[in-house]
């Protein structure tokens, strides 16, 4: 038996836009994959989880516009606790095309854009981890 995939998904901020995360998680949980659902977090709250309930993948979505200068405090802060390079670490939400460019620099392993399959996140997230 292989192990589940482990995913911690949250909001980033206080974006409450949930209609999509909350999708996401009903197709990740109907994949096989364990999820534990957030909701809103700051940087540091979103890492302190992902280090307690030991998660393969961080999928933080955002919808408010600040994807970058948070996602980039998320990311920081995985680096300052030993997490970066051991959980895959996914954006998506509601953004400009073109960012997804930058957010893949600043770290992030995956973006996932509006009108992305359910097919291709739960690849994507197979792959990323595999």
């Amino acid at each position: 038996m292989t192990k589940k995939i482990k995913v911690l998904l949250t909001k980033l901020g206080l974006d409450v836009h949930n209609r999509g995360i909350i999708t996401v998680a009903k197709v990740l949980s109907s994949a096989g994959m364990e999820v534990v659902y957030l909701g809103n977090a700051l940087p540091e709250e979103i890492i302190s989880v992902a280090i307690q309930e030991d998660v393969d993948v961080v999928g933080v979505s955002s919808l408010g516009g600040a994807h970058i200068s948070l996602g980039t405090l998320v990311l920081k802060e995985a680096k300052e606790k030993g997490l970066k390079d051991k959980v895959v670490f996914l954006m998506g939400g509601v953004f400009p095309p073109s960012d997804g460019e930058r957010l893949r620099e600043i770290g992030f392993d995956g973006v996932f854009l509006p009108g992305t399959r359910s097919d291709q996140i739960v690849s994507g997230i197979e792959g990323l981890v595999g």
